[in-house]
């Protein structure tokens, strides 16, 4: 099989070694923003892994824009210093070639929740919960909080957290910024007609919804210098009847593009809850193909992309130009190495390893099943 994964990409102002990128997954581990010791070992297994470019968890550009009190933030000296630490180390053991992405984000009205393993639901009176904010005073479910409604001075108020955060990551030496306008976080929320119910210029039909998200993504491009690449993760489809659609993803991939967005990572889901949702290997590759054709927008793949060759033949068939691994990386961080050796790729990895060939681990997951047959 030809290695078209193990293939170098063109990223606005610079390539890639490879198609594989490391998703941005939360980790609920920092201190008010800070990176901890969990994120200084995370991020330096991401170095070695191999992956041409690492975008790290949704980072919060305002303290009340956290989903939970373990997020990561950019919004403090604090926090531009203890990720400054965590950069540094990663960069010191990382393959050559490997590009360092952030994902900047708002958690709008799904912030102030508990971490997952604490249960995920909205903050208690006694957990120390926060205001917070959305396009209108729509809960995302029952029981959750109410958001206040952004004013003038709210949008300038998150446009100005958004372009102060870019300008910690410009000074962090980032490669990449990613807005996250996906999975029900504020950026996506003004797109869905669901949670979006306003009446002004950043309301109503989909030129009016897709507008606060697009204006920021132009400022972000004007902030950041022309050696940086600009993406966004956004949503391929919500999965309901009347909600965001295939076709309005495409349009807003070609507005992002015209805004100066290098790339998107097409992802799907997370904008109200209770709908069905028709999770499988790759279920979400097929809103990226769509988002790939109708935008001609450089285009990620995401969501239950689990092995090599199925990674591959993403890429060969031209439904996306990259790949995002996320549960694969966490459940293996040498993917990568194991994913080149079976498709019959050479990549560099820390000499430290060199005297353990790939070839001799055959993890389960990257595995073909004719390959446990007696």
């Amino acid at each position: 099989m030809s290695s078209v994964l193990f293939t170098p990409l063109s990223l606005g102002p610079f390539g890639l070694v490879n198609r594989i990128a490391i998703a941005p997954m939360c980790q609920y581990s920092a201190d008010d923003g800070c990176a901890s010791l969990w994120h200084l070992q995370q991020v330096m297994q991401y170095a070695m892994s191999g992956a041409g470019l690492i975008i790290l968890e949704a980072t919060a550009v305002e303290r009340h824009g956290r989903i939970s009190h373990g997020c990561l933030g950019l919004y403090s000296d604090a926090n531009e210093q203890a990720l400054a630490r965590t950069l540094a180390a990663a960069r010191a053991v990382a393959v050559p070639g490997t590009r360092f992405g952030i994902q900047l984000a708002h958690a709008g009205r799904k912030a102030s929740t508990q971490r997952p393993w604490q249960g995920g639901k909205w903050l208690q009176p006694h957990e120390d919960p926060w205001p917070i904010s959305a396009p209108s005073a729509v809960p995302f479910a029952p029981g959750y909080q109410t958001p206040e409604a952004l004013d003038d001075a709210g949008l300038a108020r998150v446009k100005a957290a958004f372009l102060q955060a870019a300008t910690r990551a410009v000074r962090l030496g980032f490669d990449v910024i990613e807005l996250h306008s996906a999975h029900g976080y504020l950026l996506d929320s003004f797109l869905s007609p669901h949670a979006n119910q306003r009446t002004d210029c950043y309301g109503g039909d989909r030129d009016g919804r897709t507008r606060f998200p697009l204006e920021l993504a132009a400022a972000m491009r004007a902030e950041i210098p022309a050696s940086m690449a600009l993406g966004a993760r956004i949503t391929g489809t919500d999965w309901s009847e009347n909600g965001w659609s295939q076709d309005d993803a495409g349009e807003y991939a070609k507005g992002l593009k015209a805004a100066g967005a290098a790339y998107v990572c097409v992802s799907s889901g997370g904008s109200i809850p209770g709908v069905s949702i028709p999770s499988g290997p790759g279920y979400q590759v097929h809103l990226a193909a769509h988002v790939k054709r109708a935008s001609g927008m450089t285009t990620r793949a995401v969501g239950h992309i689990v092995t090599a060759e199925q990674a591959n033949e993403i890429i060969a068939k031209g439904d996306a130009d990259m790949v995002a691994l996320a549960r694969a990386i966490l459940d293996n961080p040498r993917w990568v190495w194991h994913a080149a050796d079976r498709l019959g790729a050479k990549i560099e990895y820390p000499p430290q390893y060199a005297r353990v060939a790939p070839s001799l681990w055959r993890a389960a997951h990257l595995a073909r099943p004719e390959d446990f047959k007696a």
